[in-house]
Order: C-alpha cells, then structure tokens, then sequence
C-alpha cells in the first residue's frame, strides 16, 4: 500500500475514473491518505482523517513512506484559521496559496518538511486538538457565510452542507465524517428542539424521507447551512424557514449533539 499527502491548494476527489465524474469531496492542503488500487491514470484513495474514499488523478499524488504516514497521522498539527494564506517554499523561493482549514505539519505551526523541502507559513493557525467549544464552532461556521454552494466542496471558495458542518467542527478540534448521512449517525440523539443547543447539528430529509441536508443550529431560533450559498434561516419543529422566499425549504427530522 501506499501514502500521500496534499501538496496543492486542494485535490478535487472523484466518484469515478473521469474528469466528467462528479467531485464528492476535496483533499485540502497537509490532508494525508493512502492508496488502495491504481486504474490508468487514476488512484483509489482513503482520507485519513474520515476514511472517505474516491478517485484523484494520479499525477496530483504526493508520495510519502508509510512511516511518515503514521507519524503524520498520529502527531498534533496545526491549522491554518484564515480564508486564504500563502506558504513560502524556501527551497524553491516560491508562494503557495492555501485555504482555511488546511494543514500544517509542523510542532511550532510555522515551519515544515515534505520532501526535505523547506515550507514557512506565518499566519493565524489554531492546533488540531483544541478543546471543542461551541462558540468556536459557531464562529467558524460564519467565516464560510455567503460562500456559493458546491457539490462535495470544503473551502471559503464553495462547500456544500456537509463540508460547511465537518470544517466547523474540524477547526474546533472534532472529527465528523464527510457526507449528511454519515455524520448522522453520530453523537447524542436530542429529541426536541426546545432541548437543542447553539452548535448542535440539525439534520433534514427529503420527499423520499432519506435524510439529505444538515446545518448548524445558532442561538435566537437560528440555522447556518449551506443551501445555494452558505447562509442564515429561521429553524423551529417543522423545519428551515427561508427569509428570502417566506417558505418552509427543509423538514428537520433528527438533532444530534457532538460536544
């Protein structure tokens, strides 16, 4: 088996052996994964931190030796906690842009190695295990406000629902898996809204009754989630009222608790 990590911006992670396939998630910079079966030029991956699986192109890999792997894997890193960053490859004397939440493998946050190359990175970072804090969370929901929607998107740039909940609460040290029906099977049932807390997760199905949205519930009766844009509703037991269209868009169906 072998082991990469993302080396660009970010790795756009497909469903399937084609460029036409649809993006289900992203790798973001410093995210690490291993490779499990090789198709021309594309590459089975499993993402370390949700052991999610998909297709990214065999030219965009990064290898790593499995031991630096498990190294990686298991020691406290950084992230970045700003919308866009640069890092400074001083080996090359080149910039490299990053986005919020990528991460650095580094014990001080600042400098780092891939391939004996020297990385500097000199903005805000907070460290992956951060004591989880519900306002933390609220607040890094609202750093990806009016961010377009897009289908398996994970940056300021475009996320989708399930992006928007996992990156919130990856910058505030919890893992949650990557897609709405997955992250649905975690945490604490809350079986009454009256009994929810700004920060729980607010989960929503469809006409076919399969669960399909998620959002973030915030103090004052409110919901952040991504839907066209990442944007701010009003939530109550029936649903996501949209202030834009005076409609109900979303039916809740379950509440779960993380933290």
């Amino acid at each position: 088996m072998s082991f990469g990590i993302c080396h660009l911006s970010l790795i756009p992670v497909r469903k399937d052996t084609n460029h036409r396939s649809e993006m289900c998630t992203q790798l973001l910079f410093g995210e690490l994964y291993s490779i499990s079966e090789e198709q021309n030029n594309w590459l089975s991956i499993r993402i370390a931190h949700d052991n999610y699986e998909g297709w990214i192109e065999k030219s965009q890999f990064f290898k790593i030796s499995e031991q630096e792997f498990k190294h990686l894997n298991t020691s406290p890193h950084y992230l970045s906690n700003e919308l866009v960053q640069v890092l400074n490859n001083n080996s090359r004397n080149s910039l490299h842009p990053i986005v919020l939440g990528s991460k650095i493998h580094s014990d001080n946050g600042r400098s780092l190695y891939l391939n004996a190359e020297e990385y500097i990175f000199d903005g805000t970072i907070v460290p992956s295990n951060s004591e989880p804090n519900r306002d933390t969370i609220i607040e890094n929901a609202y750093m990806y406000l009016h961010t377009p929607y897009v289908w398996g998107g994970r940056t300021p740039f475009g996320i989708d629902c399930s992006g928007l909940t996992q990156m919130a609460y990856l910058l505030s040290g919890i893992n949650l898996l990557r897609d709405t029906s997955q992250q649905a099977t975690q945490g604490e049932t809350i079986n009454m809204i009256s009994d929810a807390r700004a920060g729980d997760l607010l989960f929503f199905d469809n006409q076919d009754d399969v669960i399909s949205h998620v959002g973030i519930l915030l103090p004052n009766a409110k919901i952040i989630h991504a839907s066209s844009k990442v944007r701010i509703d009003n939530i109550d037991h029936q649903g996501v009222f949209n202030t834009d269209t005076n409609i109900y868009s979303h039916q809740l169906r379950l509440i779960k608790r993380m933290i």
